[in-house]
């Protein structure tokens, strides 16, 4: 039987925008992408939007309607569903009688892929195979997955005049009805680490658990970043009846969007726990599982169900993507940040789009912008700094906030606050400026800069798709905010799907030319500054448990270039195994202060 699966690769959740309409662009290629469903507004938009492209039905969803944020998700849901069986079946067609356009089709298939090379038998045969090549893709050719991210953090209270909502109105937990109550035959990514609250409402759904098959409709992904955070989390839900269909490994700093920094620990020796664990993870959870299922009086699976292992952040290579297949048996390699320069992947203005192939790789940073107060990858001169940047200078900081989606800080108001909004930021600013004559100018500064550094990501996030598809932006101007990961650097064009395609399964390079670093040396790279800086900007006073906390970071760092070492050995790759050598030294060099020096609450 050959496989059903077309690719081995997926393209992740971008911000909230970059993807929101992926699988519309690429389903019908047999593309796995991934929509954010935090922001109802957008969606409600593009709903709008789409369905007036395809002659769709549209019910406008207001805010006075009860419940309006889960129905605006199930609605454009629905409705990028229909799409994709629409334009698959339209594809199908083409696919069967055009052969220039099966031929690009081919072209953009894997090399070793059973489907390529069934479909190049009808292209070398004499006769008119129409209705054959037809029946060859009814078999084993199906779309791309209409996927969804929830970062499960993003889960404010919402409230009724002052009176809280019952729980399941918080943000995520409206999100994961939306999806839970649509036509989608698909996956749920969570991310961002466990929401309890959230996990457990999981099981209010009946579309969530397996059949006597193990088949599932709605699944599970983990967006974890080390084996204890997917065995912990695994096993919570397996015990509510919930199985993890895939555990999606990324990379803590070589990411787009925020970075979670590990504690050293690096993607190489993480996969390499996974390879060696994965039966460890299916047996311990499929027995917490069939106990829960039993329990609940549901169907029980016959047999341990399948469990994928993929992984994702700074990939840019083919012979990288083999490699991770190959070494780690990954199922499938997620490549975000280049198919930014792919308009008919992703919805990225035309102006970004020119700012993210003109940047070199010191124009990509970690900042400080993100109200989660999470390190956020971005790069220089989005226009969104523009506009921050002047209403600072007019002495109007922070944002309108209309959206308040991170409006999660409850330090000036119970029902919660963003820290990018004008509101926070006055208050701040308001306190430093009573504090002006007890500290140095240059401290003032500094704790200025700390306050209004914060960007308004609701809006930011959201006006690409606004931008690209030319519908209308209400409110204060926010520019926009971009988040590719520092591995984008090293693409310098647009790209068209077809030959970015081509690149990931290697049969010609998209690359800029010049010196690009393997994708595990800039990890560690990354690792490095970061712990150098971490320890920079400390205070003179260390405690005892930041002490222990770079030894072990550093320690991980150390172990994790022994085992890059290893591997490079074992493939002969003698220039990284000389990089590596240069990094070790690096690490070995950094200082950790000595333990006596300690806070007064230490000694």
């Amino acid at each position: 039987m050959i496989n059903r699966k077309l690719h081995n690769f997926h393209i992740p959740v971008m911000g909230l925008a970059y993807t929101i309409d992926s699988p519309i662009k690429l389903a019908h290629f047999g593309i796995d992408s991934v929509i954010s469903i935090i922001d109802d507004e957008l969606m409600e938009k593009m709903n709008a939007f789409y369905s007036e492209k395809f002659d769709i039905p549209y019910r406008h969803i207001t805010t006075k309607i009860n419940d309006y944020r889960a129905e605006r998700i199930t609605s454009y849901l629905n409705t990028v569903d229909k799409i994709v069986k629409k334009k698959y079946t339209e594809f199908c067609t083409e696919l069967s009688e055009n052969k220039h356009i099966l031929n690009d089709f081919i072209a953009m298939l894997p090399p070793m892929s059973a489907i390529k090379k069934g479909l190049q038998f009808y292209v070398s045969s004499q006769f008119n195979k129409a209705n054959e090549i037809r029946n060859f893709l009814s078999q084993y050719f199906t779309p791309g997955n209409i996927d969804v991210n929830i970062m499960t953090k993003v889960d404010k209270a919402n409230y009724n005049k002052n009176e809280a909502l019952s729980t399941i109105y918080n943000d995520a937990h409206a999100s994961l009805r939306g999806y839970a109550n649509s036509k989608l035959c698909s996956s749920l990514v969570l991310s961002a680490g466990m929401n309890p609250s959230l996990y457990n409402y999981i099981a209010d759904f009946d579309d969530f658990f397996p059949d006597a098959n193990g088949s599932i409709k709605k699944k599970i992904i983990l967006k974890v970043s080390d084996f204890r955070s997917a065995l912990i989390q695994g096993n919570f839900l397996a015990k509510k009846g919930i199985w993890v269909s895939e555990y999606r490994i990324e990379s803590g700093l070589n990411c787009g969007g925020h970075a979670f920094a590990t504690e050293g620990l690096l993607l190489g020796p993480i996969l390499q726990e996974f390879k060696q664990r994965k039966n460890e993870l299916i047996n311990i959870s499929h027995e917490l599982l069939i106990k829960a299922l039993l329990q609940k009086n549901k169907v029980v699976p016959k047999i341990p169900m399948d469990l994928k292992i993929t992984v994702q952040g700074g990939i840019g290579t083919a012979s990288e993507h083999d490699f991770l297949l190959k070494h780690y048996t990954i199922d499938s390699v997620g490549w975000g940040s280049p198919f930014l320069l792919v308009p008919e992947a992703t919805s990225t203005d035309t102006a970004t789009r020119k700012l993210l192939a003109g940047s070199d790789s010191s124009a990509f940073y970690r900042s400080e912008i993100s109200p989660l107060g999470v390190p956020f990858n971005t790069v220089k001169g989005a226009t969104n700094e523009y506009f921050k940047t002047e209403r600072i200078i007019n002495n109007k900081p922070g944002s309108s906030c209309p959206k308040k989606l991170l409006a999660l800080s409850k330090e000036y108001d119970e029902t919660g606050i963003c820290t990018a909004s004008h509101k926070y930021q006055r208050i701040k600013l308001s306190e430093l400026e009573n504090l002006k004559d007890t500290i140095t100018e240059d401290e003032y500064k500094n704790r200025k800069d700390i306050i209004t550094v914060k960007s308004c990501l609701c809006v930011g996030l959201a006006n690409p798709a606004y931008i690209e598809n030319n519908i209308k932006i209400k409110g204060e101007e926010q520019g926009v905010v971009i988040c590719p990961g520092p591995n984008m650097a090293y693409f310098d064009k647009e790209v068209s799907l077809k030959d970015m395609v081509r690149h990931i399964y290697g049969y010609h390079s998209v690359l800029a030319k010049g010196y690009r670093p393997n994708m595990f040396i800039k990890e560690l790279q990354l690792y490095i500054d970061y712990l150098i800086e971490d320890i920079k900007k400390s205070s003179s006073l260390y405690s005892i448990q930041q002490i222990k906390k770079w030894s072990v970071f550093k320690n991980n760092l150390l172990e994790g270039t022994e085992y890059y070492e290893s591997v490079f050995m074992s493939v002969n790759d003698t220039n990284n195994v000389e990089e590596l050598k240069h990094y070790k030294k690096r690490i070995k060099e950094i200082m950790i202060p000595e333990a006596e020096i300690v806070t007064s609450l230490q000694v």
